[in-house]
């Protein structure tokens, strides 16, 4: 499986401040990002996967309200995160 509990804590570790802390905005946001590119590549191998793509419509979706309630309460913290995944060109 591509994403297994080691990579999930490391994703956590790295922007959500520890492992445990699954809950935080920019831990959310990585795991989002991390599944969507995984998503996009399998879409670019499976063109007609319509399953794969309604739920990668829906994972933008839910990263972009995050980013949204991000922006909302903390415009410091949301450049950064944005900074660091590369989300915005």
């Amino acid at each position: 499986m591509y994403l297994s509990k080691e990579v999930k804590a490391d994703i956590f570790a790295k922007h959500g401040g520890k492992a445990e802390n699954t809950g935080s905005a920019e831990g959310q946001i990585a795991l989002f990002s991390f599944r969507i590119n995984h998503l996009t590549e399998h879409l670019k191998r499976n063109r007609h996967d319509y399953n794969t793509e309604r739920s990668l419509v829906k994972l933008v979706g839910k990263r972009r309200a995050l980013l949204d309630y991000l922006k909302k309460t903390d415009i410091n913290r949301y450049r950064e995160i944005i900074k660091v995944l590369g989300i915005r060109k």
